[in-house]
């Protein structure tokens, strides 16, 4: 019998919509991939028929893939700004960019498995990084050509990723807070298994560790999403008789949040509780008192997305690119001196 392209697929380990693509060294292929495939296809005998082959269209297309979320992702203004900064440079290059997005990481996969199949689109922008990421698996495992916003949880050499020194912004924030007075710092963030936030955490850490302070773990925060027993965990650290006299936050969302439960239990701020928060979005700066923050430049971080993917598609043998985007601190109203000083 025939060699058939899901015989090469299948021991490839890919699917048959990229041997397809192999066939017709698509750029959204990687290099490493097609590698792979044509020495299956040599050692199956396998002779594809491009008249046979579904055509592929020649689309320009990039899918921007937000997490998985029924309602809280798409409140961020953080990707907002991503999104335009994308938008604003495939605009100028005349590429067409789609928002993918889904309830769960099955119904987004099973999207992005829709578009690879029928040749939809020629590469995507992952504006998230977090550990164990089917969708980051499928990217790899396929070959696709795909840039992270946020640094790699797997393979970071073979992965184009744009990112900010989260760890450094971390430890400057909390170095500012220190030099401010402060000693007893908390961290209040989404999930570790989130690598922005990770890495914040560890900033913090890094800053305490220098001047001889450990970063306690009654003094972390960590959540998912937002609940009453998230509320609690919070409630029980600012209560406590040594509570903090500061929090670095991972960002501004979760900002709000603190703030909305220091008024509930009389605690003033910055008088009781300084903050310090991250991505200088409109929530920052609509809070009474406006929030210190940390700017990381999601525009920018857009636009690098966006060049890269791009510049990726149309030159497929570069080698994976890593870009910092710098972050700068904005000074405003939440912080003063701890009330001993």
């Amino acid at each position: 019998m025939a060699v058939t392209i899901k015989d090469v697929a299948a021991a490839a380990g890919v699917s048959p919509s990229t041997v397809s693509r192999t066939c017709k060294d698509s750029p959204s292929i990687s290099r490493e991939t097609k590698e792979r495939v044509r020495r299956v296809m040599a050692q199956l005998g396998y002779q594809p028929n491009l008249e046979t082959e579904p055509v592929e269209a020649f689309s320009k297309t990039i899918g921007i893939i937000l997490p998985s979320s029924q309602r809280d992702v798409y409140e961020n203004a953080f990707h907002l700004e991503i999104i335009r900064g994308i938008g604003q440079f495939c605009n100028q290059r005349q590429y067409v960019n789609t928002v993918i997005t889904g309830q769960d990481d099955a119904e987004v996969l099973d999207t992005i498995q829709s578009m690879v199949a029928n040749a939809q689109v020629d590469g995507f922008i992952l504006l998230y990084s977090k550990k164990d990421c089917p969708v980051a698996a499928y990217l790899r495992r396929e070959g696709l050509l795909h840039v992270i916003v946020g640094k790699a949880a797997q393979s970071a050499n073979q992965t184009i990723y744009i990112d900010n020194d989260n760890v450094l912004a971390g430890e400057e924030a909390a170095d500012y807070l220190y030099e401010m007075g402060h000693r007893r710092i908390a961290y209040f963030g989404v999930s570790n298994a989130m690598i922005f936030s990770a890495e914040r955490k560890r900033g913090c850490q890094m800053s305490l560790l220098k001047h001889g302070i450990t970063l306690r773990e009654e003094d972390c925060v960590e959540i998912d999403a937002l609940n009453d027993a998230d509320e609690s965990a919070l409630r029980t650290l600012l209560t406590a008789p040594d509570h903090p006299t500061a929090v670095l936050v991972s960002d501004d969302i979760l900002a709000v949040v603190l703030e909305q439960l220091c008024g509930k239990l009389g605690l003033r701020i910055p008088q009781d509780i300084s903050i310090v928060s991250f991505n200088n979005s409109l929530f920052s700066r609509i809070t009474s008192p406006q929030l210190t923050t940390v700017d990381v430049n999601p525009y920018q971080l857009g636009m690098e997305a966006a060049s890269q993917t791009i510049n990726h598609i149309e030159n497929p043998n570069l080698l994976a690119t890593k870009i910092i985007v710098p972050h700068r601190l904005i000074l405003r109203e939440s912080c003063c001196p701890p009330p001993e000083i």
